[in-house]
């Protein structure tokens, strides 16, 4: 006969041991869909130069980072990691780069927050020009 305090105790850890597998597995997925960490993309092309109009801005969404031109031969760049929650910026709308998940714009100029919720500027980042394609370095 088996005894009832030790089923109970059994019962007791293999539902504890599944709900601390079950937090861990939706953190996990949470900080997944939530968070969005950059790409190791460093020293490897980005994209065609001829892609960033001079006066104009691109997402390069591999890579997680926003280029901008602002004069011919010129190149900006910051991550494209929203400082709020870390969605990455998909859309240039005019000078400003928009975040789809809570609304956040930043200044494709130099990063800093246009609209909130965002209270951080966007991190600069460097690229450099070889040839006709754009790398992310550093």
């Amino acid at each position: 006969m088996s005894d009832p305090i030790t089923e109970h105790t059994s019962s007791r850890r293999a539902v504890l041991a599944t709900g601390a597998a079950g937090l861990a597995f939706a953190a996990t997925g949470c900080g997944v869909y939530g968070k969005v960490e950059p790409e190791e993309v460093a020293d490897k092309a980005i994209g065609k130069a001829a892609d960033v109009p001079v006066g104009g801005s691109k997402v390069f969404p591999d890579a997680k980072v926003i280029v901008s031109q602002p004069t011919a031969g010129q190149y900006v760049a910051f991550s494209a990691v929203c400082t709020h929650q870390g969605c990455t910026v998909n859309k240039i709308e005019g000078a400003e780069a928009a975040c789809p998940c809570h609304g956040s714009r930043f200044k494709v100029a130099d990063g800093t927050v246009a609209r909130g919720p965002a209270s951080e500027p966007l991190p600069p980042a460097t690229v450099e020009l070889r040839g006709d394609d754009l790398f992310l370095v550093g």
